[in-house]
């Protein structure tokens, strides 16, 4: 018995094919020197009696390593460790050359700037993000299953090509049906671009509407990051506030009576950072001023699903009869952050150059993730994981609420969320929300410090954002127990 058959060890336990651990356990000992080249392996049907395995397997091993290039066949005469093996030792730099240099030789410009974030890497610390659904939740399982579905399909290997760069046509056709039902909105599949979350979507609108000095329309306070995204591609910005009904229309038509808007840039449901939705008459007023005055509408419908007091409006595009709107949404809630799949949905001439425009940017989606997503949406697993999880942000809700008017109602107010993942709190005047971030962070706990929120960072903001979804009834417990301290060490 050669030494290849003593020392090749096989376990049919493991999730790696019993061929590739065959062939992998070759490659190893040609590395580490115990096969030479040009030394003969063993026929396969003497390896397949001394691994107790099927000769077949040890006949797809070799096919492996010829592919591979480590091993080659003569008729007649046997498989042969390569001559020429496959791999190539790197040739070591010198000591003044084993890095990268510090700068280029080029000129950057420094002009793309980062939107802020206060969440940073906490480590062990408890974190009160501005809104994340809790990934422990996530039907991850639901989405292996249907991995594993793909796996014994046949016509499997059609989604590792290149596909539609509008997106997976089985998931374009699942929206169409799933937006129709839940948000009546009236979408073919051709109606729909698939992106990678919303953050893309505002991306690409921004860069097909807007030329330099373009006037765009935000709430202030608002959501940085699509500031920053219009900004970049040259959008003047006009800042608007927001009150309970949501973004103010009185002062939206005042600037448009005197320039020429190119885009409103609107969060309807769950406004970021204020949680306010824009009641039903502003909905309808926001649309006649566009078709008015000829602008556009991003609406950006990030979290619709998640409602917990009463039925959710319908979105502005449910009744856009002009072409005003393009309407964007997210999995990325629905699901988890780290499942980037978004959605735009508009009229065909706008969308033809969006998809274009996302050609360019990354060619199209990952299809099998996009596959496995349609098939959740059209067996319901969507819909009965949206029913489960409204159920527990709802609790969720109601317990940090209870405990911020238990615990902190003399140092803080805030109203009750009709929907969403956070609660926005009000400190009182005499608190600094930077002090009593850093104090928290000091006693382990992440929160905003409310410099994001508003346009100009030197706004004096007594307002943060506290993350409910996320976090379960211990962790909530124990958060608001560390901000109540951190509150009174900065009071003193």
């Amino acid at each position: 018995m050669s030494p290849i058959e003593n020392l090749l060890v096989i376990d049919k336990q493991l999730a790696v094919s019993v061929y590739l651990q065959v062939a992998n356990g070759i490659i190893a000992y040609i590395r580490q020197g115990h096969l030479k080249p040009g030394e003969a392996l063993p026929a396969s049907r003497v390896l397949a009696k001394a691994l107790q395995v099927h000769r077949k397997t040890i006949i797809a091993a070799y096919d492996e390593l010829y592919a591979q290039s480590w091993v080659e066949v003569y008729p007649r005469k046997g498989i042969f460790v390569a001559n020429n093996l496959p791999e190539v030792t790197a040739q070591p730099l010198s000591a003044s050359e084993n890095r990268l240099a510090a700068k280029t030789n080029f000129v950057v410009d420094n002009r793309i700037t980062e939107a802020d974030q206060f969440v940073k890497m906490p480590g062990r610390n408890l974190v009160f993000n501005d809104g994340f659904p809790d990934t422990r939740i996530a039907p991850v399982d639901l989405l292996v299953r249907e991995y594993r579905r793909f796996a014994s399909y046949r016509f499997t290997h059609k989604y590792l090509m290149y596909g539609p760069e509008q997106g997976s046509e089985a998931l374009r056709n699942e929206l169409s049906r799933f937006l129709a039902e839940t948000r009546g909105i009236r979408a073919s599949p051709d109606d729909i671009l698939i992106t990678k979350g919303v953050q893309m979507a505002i991306y690409l609108t921004s860069q097909v509407l807007i030329t330099k000095n373009d006037i765009v329309i935000v709430a202030d306070p608002g959501y940085s990051g699509a500031n920053k995204v219009f900004e970049h591609a040259g959008a003047k910005l006009q800042l608007v506030s927001v009150d309970d009904q949501g973004i103010n229309l009185d002062e939206i038509e005042k600037i448009c009576k005197r320039k020429k808007v190119r885009l409103v840039y609107v969060i309807p449901h769950h406004h970021t950072p204020t949680t306010v939705t824009l009641s039903s008459e502003r909905r309808m007023r926001l649309l006649e001023l566009a078709h008015k005055y000829g602008f556009a509408i991003i609406e950006d419908d990030y979290d619709y699903d998640f409602h917990y007091s009463s039925s959710p409006i319908l979105p502005l595009a449910s009744a856009d009869y002009y072409g005003s709107v393009v309407y964007i949404g997210s999995f990325c809630k629905t699901i988890a952050p780290g499942i980037r799949i978004g959605f735009m949905v508009a009229p065909e001439n706008f969308l033809i150059q969006a998809t274009r425009l996302r050609k360019l940017i990354d060619r199209q989606g990952e299809q099998l993730l996009e596959e496995a997503l349609a098939n959740l949406l059209k067996n319901g697993d969507i819909g009965r994981h949206l029913k489960k999880a409204n159920k527990l942000y709802h609790e969720r809700r109601d317990i940090l609420c209870n405990l911020l008017q238990q615990h902190l109602s003399e140092y803080i107010s805030f109203r009750i969320p009709d929907g969403g993942f956070a609660v926005w709190i009000q400190y009182i005047d005499i608190l600094d929300p930077v002090k009593v971030a850093k104090r928290a962070a000091e006693l382990g706990l992440v929160i905003s410090d409310g410099t994001d929120y508003y346009y100009d960072k030197n706004y004096k903001n007594n307002a943060i954002r506290l993350g409910f979804a996320s976090l379960n009834t211990t962790e909530l417990q124990e958060a608001v127990d560390i901000l109540k301290r951190a509150i009174s060490d900065v009071l003193g």
